[in-house]
């Protein structure tokens, strides 16, 4: 049984947190493979500052080029329209494979407003960590897991690391404003930003 790992997004950029939580996502959950999907077009938020398709999927090459095992995939791209996490499991599911789908915090409170939850809990494994350290919400996702587990017969598991505090749209952020972004991103990605004029 081969396991395999999704963690799909915007990526815009990607940055050194989703790097740190797809090292932690391959190790605590024993993944062969971990496929990184950049969106085509994410359905539940709107994107400040968007750019291409196709520079995403090319600073996540570059982001995890570095990582063993790490497949960036451009199947939702290439799908087009939005990109619904339920298509994306139908198309990588098979008999001698086992799918964990790797989950922020917003979507593990969400997911069962996603399209067709069931499926998703029927085709994958979910599991979840904290990016940030709003103990708040702890409770909202401990309760949240307790009907997912009720209704869909599956516990999602959590991700055990310490959270880097740090999303896209902060780079984003510094990038406009000129300040470094050298502790943001790996230098790959920063240098393919910079010469390719982007969030400017």
């Amino acid at each position: 049984m081969t396991r395999i790992g999704i963690y799909g997004g915007t990526f815009s950029p990607p940055h050194n947190g989703h790097i740190a939580a797809a090292k932690a996502f391959m190790e605590q959950m024993w993944l062969d493979i971990l496929y990184v999907i950049p969106t085509a077009t994410p359905p539940h938020k709107e994107m400040d500052m968007p750019v291409s398709a196709e520079h995403r999927l090319n600073m996540c090459r570059l982001a995890f080029s570095q990582m063993e095992g790490v497949y960036v995939s451009d199947m939702e791209i290439l799908r087009g329209g939005k990109s619904y996490t339920v298509e994306t499991l139908r198309e990588l599911s098979g008999k001698d494979r086992r799918l964990f789908l790797l989950c922020g915090t917003d979507m593990v409170l969400t997911l069962d407003r996603w399209r067709e939850p069931a499926e998703i809990f029927s085709l994958s494994y979910p599991v979840y960590i904290r990016r940030e350290k709003d103990p708040t919400t702890e409770q909202a996702i401990i309760q949240k897991i307790g009907e997912y587990h009720q209704k869909y017969g599956k516990m999602v598991r959590k991700i055990l690391v310490e959270p880097i505090e740090l999303s896209s749209n902060q780079v984003r952020k510094a990038l406009q404003k000129g300040e470094s972004v050298d502790q943001m991103v790996p230098f790959a990605v920063k240098k393919y930003i910079q010469d390719n004029h982007l969030y400017v």
